[in-house]
């Protein structure tokens, strides 16, 4: 893409005199046009869109219009934060901030009043028809007809009479399916042309996305808790869940033959039309050939219609174990066992739901959760689900590399970069991942100066080799980890927004032990059997009271916590019952103000990991200390600030 200076108005301006009349702009070999805008001129020839006329379409029938607007209601919303957010800029910038649909018809514009007045001239408002096929070059239609951001200068646009406008146009994709939904145009006079305005629309439609998915996300988990909270849920095993344009939500005990013969079934797949359309009598018969229906039943939130849940008939009709949910296959060429992910609570199906559906759409995932919830499992179920059983899996720990070599352990390094660089040079972990998948976790500990380098590497899908100037190409799905808030580290100014943007397309949350409530019996059970092959013992029986206490205990250090606890009683039990009595004292008391949680009782080995230990000793100096925290801090050594951030972490009050 070519600078300010390169832009000659005059140049521009006769090859486009010279297109319209003789349909090329080559003049004594020198074309000064660019190349896609000079594609775009010539299919707006062969669709016949006269270069004379004045303005472009307008839909004049109000209702026409309403409607229009009503059908991408979802889009409009997840424009209005960031459309408001920069309204107040727009008005002496001269410049207005336009959201087109998937047909290229302008459903929002606001910005410079004046702007707006000038726009209506030539039709650039709210029912104005900016396809190509229509009005030629823009910067709506041609980012439509691409898929592609970009700009489109004065006489860069095919029609005459929007050559006084210079616009830029960013596509808006649907999280689940990944095909452009609308535009997000920056439009105005000549005078506001910045080529960083490409820039600013795509981190603007990069936010739109992401305000999509999370409207989807909340829309599916609605649907989810309305269907497991049902009778139905728990009277079908093979059932899969639409919402009410008729897209796969989730699925579930669907054996594999079906799965493989019906992608249709995949999760974001449009499996059906709209539903409303529909009578229960029709839906059986639009599905795939190999899947037949048992049973439909229509799901209503708020006593609106949202979505339903089909009822598939399934060959094996096998029980499903108890709280087993998924499993995930060794890695190729790795020797390790099978991989289960144990949890029937409604956010755990909607986390794995979401992480199904993740590895289906190529975008990047930010996977957030609390220390020990196992999020690494989740990138191993993305990229278990990913199409190419032998995609790479390359995991790096930001938080265990210095600032210092982090670089050249994701970007890699040639020969010579630094002192102590292995001769020859070496592959960094983003060429390792080519093809599959890199998880980085601990995202939020990445050194702030390291970051563009990383969101470069991610918009260009290239890296280079640090000491080296060769480009690299790299074809990588980015699954990222954190257990920190990085809205808040944004806010001061440790993680930059634009790669939040680009690393949190899709955002999985995966819940704390203590929101998932039966999982933690069905946990017991599964670590129990564990480490009974483990340990070569019958498996320990656990009384209702004990289990009583493991479930209502708030498992600060969470599943990991949990399998520390079990693995324990393997080892200390020499009989074969565990009782109330035999908890640790922190799950006894739930750390409320226990006599036996002193520092001897940790330091034996009665909590469950160090993530416990640490939250018992903030508890239990938080007690000595009468809630003064400026002394809680002194006495344990760290700052006010990270105390406070550990609070919070275990869900610790003051008093």
């Amino acid at each position: 893409m070519p600078d300010n200076s390169s832009y000659s108005e005059t140049d521009t301006r006769h090859a486009w005199e010279r297109f319209v009349s003789s349909g090329t702009v080559v003049d004594d070999g020198h074309v000064n046009v660019r190349e896609e805008i000079l594609d775009s001129w010539k299919r707006s020839m062969e669709l016949g869109v006269d270069a004379c006329i004045p303005a472009s379409r307008k839909i004049v029938d109000e209702n026409q219009i309403f409607l229009r607007r009503e059908r991408n209601a979802a889009l409009r919303m997840a424009a209005s934060s960031a459309f408001k957010r920069l309204e107040p800029h727009l008005v002496e910038a001269k410049t207005i901030l336009i959201l087109a649909d998937d047909q290229g018809v302008i459903i929002d514009a606001i910005g410079d009043e004046h702007v707006l007045d000038e726009g209506q001239e030539i039709h650039l408002e709210i029912g104005g028809d900016w396809n190509e096929n229509m009005i030629g070059t823009n910067g709506i239609g041609t980012v439509l007809r691409t898929g592609k951001p970009a700009y489109v200068h004065a006489s860069e646009h095919f029609v005459e009479g929007v050559q006084s406008w210079t616009c830029a146009g960013a596509p808006i994709h649907d999280p689940l399916t990944q095909m452009v939904i609308g535009v997000v145009d920056l439009s105005g006079p000549p005078q506001i042309f910045q080529q960083h305005n490409v820039a600013l629309v795509l981190a603007m439609a990069r936010e739109i996305e992401i305000a999509l998915a999370e409207q989807k996300q909340a829309e599916r988990t609605q649907l989810l808790e309305a269907f497991l909270m049902s009778d139905y849920s728990r009277a079908h095993d093979s059932v899969v869940l639409v919402d009410q344009t008729g897209r796969v939500l989730f699925r579930r005990g669907l054996e594999d033959g079906v799965l493989r013969s019906a992608r249709e079934l995949s999760v974001g797949h449009k499996l059906l039309p709209k539903l409303e359309g529909l009578s229960d009598q029709d839906i059986p018969k639009l599905l795939p050939l190999n899947v037949e229906a048992e049973g439909i039943e229509r799901l209503k939130l708020e006593g609106v219609f949202r979505g339903a849940a089909l009822f598939l008939k399934d060959k094996r009709k096998l029980p499903r174990q108890t709280g087993e949910t998924c499993k995930i296959k060794p890695r190729a060429n790795v020797a390790e066992e099978q991989i289960q992910i144990v949890g029937s609570s409604p956010k755990m199906i909607d986390a794995i739901g979401l992480a199904e559906r993740a590895a289906m759409a190529n975008v990047s995932v930010l996977i957030h959760g609390e220390t020990g919830v196992g999020k690494e499992l989740f990138a191993r179920l993305i990229h278990d689900r990913l199409p190419n059983d032998k995609a790479p899996y390359v995991p790096v720990n930001c938080a265990a590399i210095s600032s210092d070599l982090i670089g050249a352990e994701l970007f890699g390094y040639a020969d010579g970069a630094f002192t102590g660089a292995t001769r020859g040079g070496r592959v960094g972990k983003f060429e390792l991942a080519n093809k599959g998948l890199l998880c980085l976790d601990e995202i939020g500990d990445m050194p702030i100066e390291l970051q563009p380098y990383l969101l470069r590497a991610l918009e260009q899908r290239a890296i280079y080799r640090v000491g080296d100037n060769q480009r690299r190409p790299v074809d990588v799905r980015l699954v990222a980890m954190t257990n920190r808030d990085l809205r808040t580290e944004i806010e001061n100014g440790n993680f930059r927004r634009d790669l939040f943007y680009r690393i949190s397309v899709m955002t999985i949350e995966v819940p704390p032990l203590r929101e998932r409530g039966n999982d933690v019996v069905d946990l017991v059970h599964h670590f129990s059997a564990i480490f009974a092959a483990e340990t070569n013992r019958p498996p320990i029986i656990f009384t209702d009271k004990a289990l009583e206490k493991l479930k209502g205990y708030k498992w600060p250090g969470n599943v990991r916590e949990l399998r520390n606890v079990i693995q324990r009683f393997y080892l200390v039990k020499t009989d074969n019952v565990v009782t109330e009595r035999d908890m640790p004292p922190e799950i006894l008391e739930d750390y409320e103000g226990s006599d036996v949680d002193s520092l001897e009782h940790i330091l034996g080995g009665n909590s469950g990991d160090l993530e416990s230990i640490e939250a018992s000793a903030i508890r239990r100096t938080i007690i000595a200390e009468n809630g003064n925290l400026t002394r809680v801090a002194a006495v344990l050594g760290i700052s006010r600030p990270t105390l406070y951030r550990k609070m919070k972490r275990y869900h610790i009050r003051k008093t």
